[in-house]
């Protein structure tokens, strides 16, 4: 049996099967210290799981859902975009829940994209942007992103080629994988840019509470309704990774449109979880001030480990990771990750699977005690002296 042409060219995702090569080298004694996957260890406010309790052990909740999401879920939203972003929303028709952002990808590229229509797609950049656009039948056109041009897309350059045929630009801030932080200025410019060129963007926006204290939404720039879609998603910032809850916000008929894809795909989420979210987007100033305490004093220990392998980086990131340029002894991000997975059992990612502009970096990602950090700088000491 052959499998369908559209995934031709679109490989496992490179976690999906690193997670087998640890899991192999677990059982050969190896006890591998996981540092490269962005999984919030950190467990949700107790408030949150005591509604999802509750709300389970009800005998009425059990079946289908709106397609829509709960009005109470979509109200929430409403809310914490009005309250943490100044970004007004009709929670009627201009939210749509999701099971994930990560979904929303998918949901997105098999709305907008016919066969052979383009995609502007960042490099580096999370690879899912690119390897939807291809199982959706489309192009993926990389714009690189470089620490010269503090990883903001050069629109001059991007003009200068044909644009012909690009229906969608997708465009992560704060960016994953470099930290860069959003800047309202670049928003006004994509806006004008995308006005221009009748391109819709596709802002995915996870990370805008992680060690950021100026969250930001695309969608409060002006103008910006006319031209861009946002994802969101409670993963990150209320470390529900696991619970599958993300958010699409726009113009109704962006959300019309995607939604015709999108029940054709599932039919809701479980309502206990749902109502859940809503508790947690009810979480205020204290809540982030606390998650962030914790991921700060991570990342000190994350310093030092950088420091220890001769990587250069910016203390100016923001977000779930670190971002560090290799030292000339090594080839590519690559060779260092397995020097340091083979050598020492501590995996960190190569900044190559997030394109080749990512090649001669690598990423940390902050989700692990302080213990297991020391632990992997010991283990790193140990073959670097």
């Amino acid at each position: 049996m052959e499998v369908a042409k559209r995934l031709q060219g679109v490989g496992e995702y490179y976690f999906s099967k690193k997670l087998r090569e640890i899991d192999a080298l677990n059982q050969q004694g190896k006890n591998i210290i996981n540092l490269g996957i962005g999984s919030p260890d950190l467990p949700p406010h107790p408030d949150v799981i005591k509604v999802l309790q509750e709300e389970a052990q009800k005998p009425n909740v059990h079946g289908y859902q709106n397609y829509k999401g709960s009005p109470v879920l979509r109200k929430a939203y409403a809310d914490w975009y009005q309250g943490w972003y100044g970004v007004t929303l009709d929670p009627e028709t201009e939210i749509l829940p999701l099971i994930g952002s990560k979904e929303g990808i998918m949901h997105i590229c098999m709305t907008y994209l016919n066969e052979g229509d383009k995609a502007l797609v960042p490099n580096p950049g999370y690879p899912t942007y690119a390897s939807n656009v291809k199982i959706a039948g489309g192009v993926t056109v990389s714009y690189e992103l470089t620490a010269e041009h503090n990883y903001q897309p050069n629109l001059e350059a991007l003009e200068a080629n044909d644009l012909t045929g690009v229906k969608l630009m997708f465009v992560n801030y704060p960016q994953m994988p470099t930290g860069q932080q959003p800047d309202k200025t670049v928003f006004e410019k994509l806006v004008l840019f995308a006005k221009k060129h009748g391109i819709l963007i596709v802002h995915d926006n996870p990370y805008s509470f992680i060690l950021n204290d100026h969250p930001i939404s695309f969608l409060s720039v002006a103008g910006a309704r006319e031209v861009v879609i946002e994802l969101n998603s409670l993963s990150k910032s209320h470390n529900m990774a696991g619970w599958r809850l993300g958010v699409l916000v726009g113009a109704a008929d962006r959300i019309n449109e995607v939604l015709r894809f999108k029940s054709n795909m599932d039919s809701g989420m479980f309502l206990p979880l749902q109502l859940a979210a809503a508790k947690a987007l009810t979480l205020g100033k204290e809540w982030h001030d606390a998650v962030n305490a914790v991921y700060r004093e991570r990342r000190q220990k994350v310093y030092e480990l950088l420091d220890l392998l001769g990587c250069t980086y910016s203390k100016e990131q923001v977000g779930l990771f670190m971002w560090a340029a290799i030292p000339a002894t090594y080839k590519d991000g690559y060779e260092l990750a397995d020097d340091i997975l083979y050598n020492a059992n501590v995996f960190i990612t190569p900044g190559g699977i997030f394109g080749n502009a990512g090649d001669q970096y690598i990423r940390i990602s902050l989700c692990g005690s302080t213990g297991r950090f020391e632990e992997a700088i010991k283990r790193v000491k140990e073959i670097k002296h």
